[in-house]
């Protein structure tokens, strides 16, 4: 097991232990912001703005690359929905529907946001031309990116 970009590799190619630490780092991120997520005297659209500002972003990172499974997406809806529940300030015996309170926040589940992101890197690397360097060092070994040395020259 290594870590790479900040993802965690497994030996086995399983993403087990990044979606779990993805998970922690979301769980992080959200008590730091928990001082306005949990303020009653807040709006519910304002504390969904920095749910997908702050949150969301740290729970999907190197969400693209992800050999996903359904195991997977569960645990990360699971997760998500724990926050959401905590924002809104209900619980699962108030028996209030996970749409309505995504509803109330104007957030998207996280599921079409693995897909989306997914699907954007997709596109990104379908228009990726053929030739291009595959790797930073690669792109420096070529003569017209090499910058010369020590300080610009005065004009």
């Amino acid at each position: 097991m290594g870590r790479y970009l900040g993802s965690i590799i497994q030996e086995n190619g399983e993403i087990d232990e990044d979606i779990n630490q993805r998970i922690k780092v979301g769980w992080q991120k959200w008590k730091n912001a928990s001082g306005v997520l949990c303020d009653r005297r807040i709006p519910l659209r304002l504390k969904g703005r920095v749910y997908r500002m702050v949150v969301r972003p740290a729970l999907l990172h190197g969400a693209e690359c992800w050999p996903i499974k359904r195991s997977h997406v569960q645990r990360m809806r699971v997760a998500e929905m724990r926050m959401i529940r905590w924002i809104c300030g209900h619980t699962t015996l108030d028996k209030i529907r996970n749409e309505a309170m995504r509803g109330k926040l104007r957030v998207a589940s996280i599921e079409d946001k693995m897909k989306e992101a997914r699907l954007l890197w997709y596109g990104h690397t379908r228009r990726r031309p053929w030739d291009a360097p595959v790797r930073r060092c690669e792109m420096m070994e070529c003569p017209e990116y090499r910058r010369s040395r020590g300080r610009p020259k005065k004009s």
